[in-house]
Parts: C-alpha cells; structure tokens; sequence
C-alpha cells in the first residue's frame, strides 16, 4: 500500500488517473453516455495499432502467433501485445467498434461501415522504412489504400451522405517510429543517419508526413489525431544496444524523437490556422509515457528495464518468438516486447489520448474533437 509520503512524488494529473482507472466500469459508462455520433475510425501507422493487416503480407513483421494475444479474448490475431491495441481501447472509450483490417478479404460491405484500420508494422513515413522485414504498408501506400476504399464507400451512399460521414469520421495516426528503429538507427542497413542530421532527419519525416495528412485531407476526412513518438531510447531494444549505462536510456535517441516530436506539434499549430475547418491535435506520447516509466508504482508496474517476452539483454532485444512463454507477471511489465508502451500501458495511453489534458493532448484531447 503506498502511504501519504509516495504520492507526494506523483503529478496531480496521475493521481486522478489512477483513481478513475480504478473505477474502470464507472469511467466507461461515463464516457460512453457522453459520447458523440461519430462515423468511423480510420487508423494509419505502425504495429502499435497494427490489428492484424500483417497476416496477409509477406514479412516477418508479423503477431499472429503465441504468446501474441495471450491475453486477448480472440488470441493472437496480428496485435503487438499481449491484448487489446490502443484502437481498442480508443473504440470502448468512445462507444465506437474497433476497426477492421484493410488488408482482411472479409473486411467489406457493412464491416466498414465503422471505418478501417490500415496501419502495418514495420511501416513508416518514409517508404523504405522496415523493408528488410519483407512486405508492408508505408504511410504513402496506406493512403492510397484508404483511397480505394473510398471508392468501396462511393457505391454504398451518395456525394452528400459520403461528405458527412467523412466528415464525422475520427482519425488516428502513429507513424514515425519504424523511421528510426527501422531505418535511422540502423546504419549497417540504411545510409539515412549518413545523409541527415538527426535535425534534419526529424524535419524530413515531419515534411513527408504533412504531404500524407493533406492528401487524406483533400480525400475529405477532417479530424486528425496525430500521435507522437514516445521515448525510444527507453525501450529494451535500444538499451540491449549498449549505447547508454546499465538500466539507463538512451538519451541521443531520445533527443532525436524529440526532434520529430516538436515538429510535429509546430506542424499541428500550422495545420489548424491554414485549415480552419478541420481539427489537428497532437497526441503527446513521449510525455505520458515518461510519466509511467518515472512513476511506475502510481500504475501498479514493477518492471520497468526488461520486457515480458522476447531474448537477448534485458529480455527484450528482439520480438516474442513463436511459442516463448513469457512472463508470470504481464500486467506488472511496461514492455511486452522489445519494441511494445503491456496492455496495461495501453489502456493508460489509450484513456489519456481521449480524456487526457492539455499537455497530453494539445490542443484538444479525441473526446474533445468529436464534440466538435
């Protein structure tokens, strides 16, 4: 039990949270009977919110294997985790079904009504991000992906119900991290960290990601949350690396991050006043979760330097293998794998990204944007 002493070391912000987490069925019946009509949710990015489009690809990005999902009621269905996606969390809080997979043949006709989920692991905003796992969506190839099934909406309404629709429609994205961890970082492989300062680098993502924002914007969609990119240098992967003190993270690939972070948060503040009928905010991953990892206690985590599953240093320098059983303890883990911010941190990142304040959401949090 943590006394009165410990809570004095815990944000204000964090101690309403955990109180709410801990009345999980309160908090969700209040969300819900205050939730908007909302259309859809259409999801682009990586395997943080990937739900399964890499089964129908050829790479070795893949999660539809034990101890994947171990924790999931449907099992292992292509989620980096050992549950729920932040998308599914995301979908409870506002009373909206989780999407299906683009790439899943039996995703069309009434199945998508409540949006598609087109977000690949592996993928980046660049193009050549992660090739060396085999086949996977890009952001670019995503977009064009949402494309057609624009076209699959076209024949199901007419131009005025379609605008409407997209228009109410929420959208998530949570791209940029394979830009480092699968290419930048990776200069036996990439000549990316040769050609760019980390500067530069982050400035070039943010570049190319507004290109693939506009486009789904002249596409008609209007409400973008755009996730940051959560501190890296803290994962298992990175620290099995060797480039930081035992138990430490590493801090030249946290600046990097932070790079592309503020960017990205500039780009939100220009996006809203070229746009003025759209909605823009900036998710800010790298502080929620630096929040957890310096206040594990306050959210009934233990673990904090190694993953549940995975091998290598700290037990975690590489993703789950088929059948490894992992840890005893997963609800008390920060990290799944090397890579993949537990359920149990998903569901505080996925409740802060809907409800959270300010400075977890900026300017709005997704509750907030579909009110408006």
């Amino acid at each position: 039990m943590v006394g009165r002493g410990r809570f004095e070391y815990v944000s204000t912000a964090t101690m309403f949270l955990v109180i709410l987490l801990s009345l999980d069925g309160i908090l969700m019946t209040q969300v819900n009977s205050q939730s908007p009509s909302i259309s859809a949710l259409f999801i682009f990015g990586d395997s943080l919110v990937d739900v399964g489009n890499n089964n129908f690809l050829n790479t070795m990005a893949k999660a539809n294997f034990f101890p994947y999902g171990i924790d999931f009621s449907n099992g292992a269905t292509g989620r980096f985790s050992n549950g729920k996606s932040p998308i599914d969390f995301i979908g409870e809080f506002l009373g909206v079904p989780s999407p299906p997979p683009f790439a899943d043949p039996s995703s069309v006709g009434s199945r998508i009504l409540n949006g598609v989920n087109f977000a690949s692991a592996s993928g980046g905003i660049l193009d050549e991000s992660g090739q060396h796992y085999g086949d996977r969506y890009s952001l670019s190839q995503q977009v064009m992906n949402f494309n057609n099934t624009l076209n699959k909406y076209k024949t199901m309404m007419n131009a005025t119900a379609l605008s409407q629709y997209l228009a109410k429609s929420i959208t998530i994205m949570v791209s940029g991290n394979n830009d480092y961890i699968n290419n930048y970082l990776l200069p036996e492989l990439y000549r990316t960290s040769s050609n760019y300062t980390a500067q530069e680098f982050g400035n070039l993502l943010v570049s190319k990601y507004k290109q693939q924002i506009m486009a789904l914007y002249n596409l008609g969609l209007r409400k973008f949350f755009l996730a940051g990119i959560a501190p890296l240098g803290c994962t298992p992967n990175q620290k099995a690396r060797g480039l930081a003190p035992p138990r430490r993270c590493v801090e030249l690939v946290n600046q990097m991050v932070r790079f592309f972070n503020e960017g990205l948060r500039s780009m939100v503040d220009q996006l809203s006043k070229n746009h003025a009928d759209a909605i823009f905010s900036y998710g800010n991953s790298y502080r929620v979760f630096e929040d957890i990892l310096n206040n594990p206690a306050a959210y009934s985590l233990s673990f904090v330097d190694r993953a549940c599953c995975g091998v290598g240093i700290y037990r975690g320098q590489l993703s789950c293998l088929p059948y490894q059983l992992p840890c005893a303890f997963r609800s008390q883990y920060i990290f799944w794998d090397a890579f993949h911010p537990t359920q149990s941190v998903i569901n505080v990142f996925s409740w802060r990204a809907v409800n959270g304040p300010p400075d977890d959401c900026y300017p709005i949090n997704i509750k907030q944007m579909a009110l408006r």
